[in-house]
């Protein structure tokens, strides 16, 4: 029986569907991934956030090991792959390596995770895989034979699965206390939006921050599930742009997460939109083209379908795992990043390095303005994986010098979401290479 509903599943994986959606998808996410990387030369973000700083946060140790002209160089590569995947030239190469140099970027510090980069590295890895090159490409110009109107339900329905992963999580994690009940940490951040035109006199109340956080909450939770019915699928893009456009002017440090989430979202549309998109640019309707597949590719076909289901399976996985390994996901921060929690906390506080040395019976207070911008300093000061890879930086830097390693304290204090301050590291704890699981007080509520 398992057996029987799993080839049915396969079978219905494999029905033949119109490619139009598959091309616009690669079309406006190639020109958001354009305008994406253009942002960074035209806001000098290359020197500022890559190349000025003495120290990166990397995810993987020393994965920052590139003289700092190769971070220009990537760069340029970056915006001409962009275009590159919107024209569809040389789209597996240039799909592939986008993937590769983005993701590699966003590795170089954690300092600059956000949510809408992670899930570019995810789209283009998608991309990699699916054949939204055989129509209105260069790649099909200079070779006529890959032209298709057609391609596999499941070529498009991955998109969608995983953006209604991305929508799902993000409201999912919207349902606590902090949320809904004290709305926080709009109620913190509203007021500051008062030279908005029309809600600005109103962001002050504690009603409006509740009604946003409702909203933003069922939102989430459901739009995902309006974009996959017919009947509400127009009305549900509609509360897509809205929304997006709404939390680009309120908050416009997310930067290009609701064009990103607008131009993604495209590919629920019905097919006469995707079709009227093909029509503007002036695209001619293609004719059907069917292969014949022989055994080796089908098995081939087969593995990607495989590897692209383990894929997604991994991504609906992946914002779980802090119910594992931790006591408070917004206290210590683990699992917190790639689960798809967005504007979720505000943390205030200071945190300050003391570095002692155990033999000249000596301490100082580390001055953090030596290694690390103001806003890298900002963004560690209440991620405790930033803070002891830090710390670990420093230690070895002393042990070279010095042939002993020194003691290293954390004095800190954090006001989560709007609470009073509390003892965040326990600062009697030599943090300094310290396989101990137990640096962070534990949270008072």
């Amino acid at each position: 029986m398992l057996a029987e509903t799993f080839n049915k599943l396969i079978n219905k994986s494999f029905e033949t569907t119109d490619i139009s959606p598959l091309i616009t998808f690669r079309i406006f996410f190639g020109v958001t991934l354009f305008i994406t990387i253009l942002r960074f030369w035209i806001n000098g973000w290359i020197e500022e956030l890559y190349i000025s700083p003495e120290y990166h946060f990397n995810f993987i140790p020393n994965i920052d090991f590139l003289p700092d002209v190769s971070v220009y160089i990537i760069f340029t590569i970056l915006l001409i792959l962009s275009i590159f995947i919107t024209c569809g030239a040389f789209y597996r190469t240039s799909t592939a390596s986008f993937f590769l140099l983005f993701t590699y970027i966003e590795l170089i510090d954690k300092t600059y995770y956000l949510n809408h980069y992670y899930l570019v590295s995810i789209l283009t890895f998608y991309l990699i895989f699916l054949p939204a090159n055989r129509a209105f490409s260069i790649d099909c110009y200079f070779n006529p034979l890959l032209k298709s109107n057609l391609c596999s339900k499941w070529h498009i329905t991955l998109i969608k699965c995983q953006l209604s992963i991305v929508y799902f999580y993000a409201g999912l994690a919207k349902i606590n206390t902090d949320w809904l009940i004290k709305a926080q940490p709009l109620y913190t951040w509203l007021p500051g939006k008062f030279s908005i035109p029309i809600i600005g006199k109103f962001t002050h109340l504690k009603i409006t921050a509740l009604l946003f956080s409702w909203v933003g909450c069922i939102y989430d939770l459901t739009i995902w599930l309006f974009l996959w019915i017919k009947k509400t699928r127009k009305y549900a893009f509609y509360a897509v742009i809205v929304f997006h456009v709404m939390t680009g002017i309120l908050f416009p440090r997310i930067g290009m997460f609701p064009m990103i989430m607008i131009a993604a979202t495209t590919i629920f549309l019905p097919l006469n939109f995707h079709n009227k998109c093909l029509e503007l640019l002036s695209i001619k309707k293609r004719e059907i083209k069917s292969e014949r597949i022989n055994r080796k590719k089908k098995k081939n076909i087969l593995f990607v379908y495989y590897l692209m289901v383990l894929f997604l399976g991994i991504q609906v996985l992946m914002p779980l795992r802090h119910h594992i390994f931790s006591n408070n996901i917004y206290w210590d921060e683990i699992g917190y990043r790639f689960s798809w929690r967005v504007m979720l906390m505000e943390k205030n506080g200071y945190t300050n390095i003391v570095v002692i040395d155990p033999r000249k019976e000596i301490q100082y207070q580390l001055d953090q303005d030596l290694y690390l911008s103001k806003f890298q300093q900002q963004q560690m000061k209440s991620q405790p994986d930033m803070i002891i890879q830090f710390v670990n930086y420093i230690g070895d830097q002393f042990k070279d010098i010095n042939g002993y390693p020194p003691v290293i304290n954390i004095h800190s204090r954090m006001s989560l979401n709007g609470r009073k301050s509390q003892p965040f590291f326990i600062d009697t704890v030599n943090v300094y290479k310290n396989n101990s699981d137990k640096f962070l007080h534990d949270f008072k509520s």
